[in-house]
């Protein structure tokens, strides 16, 4: 398996275990949670990959900082840029910072206060963008045409995809008996990096995708195969409203097993299971695995009945406190 998959993808074993090389001082190696009373919900044994207590607060520092970290000086000197709405943003201006260069970072309006506040706290000099992608690439374009700063894509970059994949090399040390691993789907770079670490160390571990029900382009692309762009999503989960692009999809196409698509109601359904049994707190889109794992489609699909050790990324934590009480109390 791990000589199929060289040279087929973006990222494999071997760029994965660079990253891993490269970043290990920088990031947390995250702790793996896991709750009796969630296991007697689930009928399994689910392990909670806490990403929420990475630097900055999610999964994405870990890409972010391969990124910053593999740039030669020269290249690094002017600096960095990007588009994003939430986490990568922050996770881009920490790894800079890091580094001690400049990051542009191009921020939609309609973005998360607390994620905003994040871009600030690390230093990011942050540039407004109305809320459509077109208007991100554009703005984020002109920012390099003018400082010549590195693009860093949040999710369709070769070293982004790498550097998410360290979450595998962690969590099958850490359990190594896991089978099965459920993962949030967006732009596809968390779920292509894991599962091409995961595979290549264990052919027979099963791969699914966590994906909200009004924001499906994954699972429609899935089912078309080929990549399906929706002219708008509509999800409490901010961080789950991309697109798969060229680099992630031909993983999700070929190693993803299948995409499990849930209501928002029930993604704030498994954030209070999160808060009141595990006591961590997750963003919407870190939700989403346990949200996955709860469903009938998960639960009522005798094909899935022998996962039994499901390895859960709860991918980020950074909550906007006011939309958490709304959705709360609207869940309840």
């Amino acid at each position: 398996m791990m000589e199929e998959t060289k040279g087929k993808y973006a990222a494999d074993i071997s760029s994965i275990k660079e990253a891993h090389a490269r970043i290990k001082s920088l990031v947390h190696k995250t702790p793996l949670l896991s709750s009796t009373s969630l296991n007697a919900m689930s009928a399994r044994y689910l392990y909670f990959k806490c990403e929420c207590f990475q630097k900055g607060g999610a999964f994405k520092f870990r890409g972010a900082s391969n990124a910053v970290f593999s740039l030669n000086d020269e290249d690094a000197s002017k600096g960095v840029v990007t588009h994003s709405s939430g986490n990568h943003a922050a996770a881009l201006a920490l790894a800079a910072k890091l580094r001690g260069i400049p990051s542009y970072i191009v921020v939609p309006k309609n973005a998360p206060t607390c994620k905003v506040e994040n871009v600030k706290r690390y230093g990011g000099q942050i540039v407004w963008s109305e809320a459509s992608v077109q208007s991100r690439e554009e703005v984020a374009n002109k920012v390099w045409q003018e400082t010549g700063a590195i693009f860093i894509h949040p999710y369709n970059d070769a070293r982004i995809l790498s550097g998410q994949g360290t979450i595998s090399l962690e969590i099958l040390e850490q359990a190594p008996q896991i089978d099965t691993l459920v993962v949030p789907i967006s732009g596809g770079g968390l779920i292509s990096g894991i599962a091409l670490a995961a595979k290549s160390i264990n052919p027979a571990i099963r791969i699914f995708a966590a994906e909200p029900k009004g924001a499906d382009d994954a699972a429609q692309s899935k089912a078309a195969g080929r990549i399906i762009r929706l002219p708008e999503t509509n999800t409490i989960a901010d961080g789950l409203r991309a697109f798969l692009g060229d680099f992630t999809w031909p993983v999700v196409r070929d190693l993803v097993e299948d995409i499990i698509t849930v209501e928002d109601s029930e993604i704030i359904k498994a954030m209070k299971l999160c808060f009141e049994i595990l006591k961590v707190v997750v963003e919407p889109s870190g939700a989403i695995g346990l949200a996955a794992v709860l469903s009938d489609t998960f639960q009522k699909n005798p094909a899935w009945k022998d996962c039994n050790h499901i390895g859960i990324v709860v991918s980020g934590g950074n909550v906007d406190m006011a939309m958490l009480w709304d959705s709360l109390n609207k869940g309840s």
